[in-house]
């Protein structure tokens, strides 16, 4: 798991929940389908605890109609307010959003949410409350900083140069872009060159040039939508 674009989680219940400072072992399988016939690699650890980094696209302040992230409380015309949005946080626990915080320019800098304390992953009772939808996330603990390059069609035209046309327009202003970004601490042993899928955000590629274990950098080698006509 990565973060993009990050935005503090804070569980507000979680030292009256687990104890202050406490910090949950959690796991995920190396490969969710991993080749018949082969050992199947150690799965990936990490932590979670009181924060936690999420995508910013995962919150939304007033939710659009089918948005299965988070959210706040919701208050009606009429007056009635319902809960917050329920979703798991993947690999560990299910948690409903309570609020927010805004900065002088109304940026939000952190999402508050409840943890239901017994519904951690591959439990008895992971199921015991409903979850509208999961999202990934990295461990402020744990979590390591990396930089990553976004890295897209270089010509916004997918015939640039067609019809006589002038190539050097068609230049797509966002054909790189670098993030600072958390990535899951099993990340630290990336070697140069090596190939990972970032949930819900792509495949990913350690640069051969560029990365070491105390400057992680990592390329988008492709992503998971294409927009362009098959």
């Amino acid at each position: 798991m990565a973060v993009l674009d990050p935005v503090k989680l804070v569980l507000t219940n979680w030292d009256e929940a687990f104890g202050a400072g406490h910090l949950e072992p959690c796991n995920l399988p190396a490969l969710p389908h991993p080749p018949e016939g082969q050992p199947e690699p150690a799965a990936r650890q990490f932590t979670i605890g009181k924060e936690v980094w999420i995508e910013r696209e995962d919150f939304e302040e007033v939710p659009p109609k089918g948005y299965k992230r988070l959210s706040p409380p919701q208050t009606a015309p009429d007056g009635a307010t319902s809960a917050g949005a329920v979703v798991r946080l993947k690999g560990g626990y299910v948690i409903e959003c309570t609020g927010f915080a805004k900065d002088a320019q109304c940026v939000v800098t952190e999402v508050h949410a409840k943890v239901f304390p017994d519904t951690k992953s591959g439990t008895a009772g992971s199921d015991s409350v409903k979850a509208k939808g999961v999202i990934t996330w990295v461990g402020v603990a744990d979590g390591v900083k990396a930089e990553v390059r976004l890295y897209d069609r270089l010509f916004s035209d997918p015939q640039p140069d067609a019809g006589g046309k002038d190539f050097l327009a068609a230049l797509n202003p966002h054909s790189l872009q670098v993030v600072q970004a958390y990535v899951e601490p099993s990340l630290l042993q990336a070697a140069p060159d090596q190939k990972f899928q970032f949930e819900r955000l792509g495949y990913f590629v350690a640069d051969r040039m560029d990365h070491f274990s105390e400057h992680l950098v990592f390329n988008r080698a492709v992503g998971l939508k294409d927009n362009w006509g098959k």
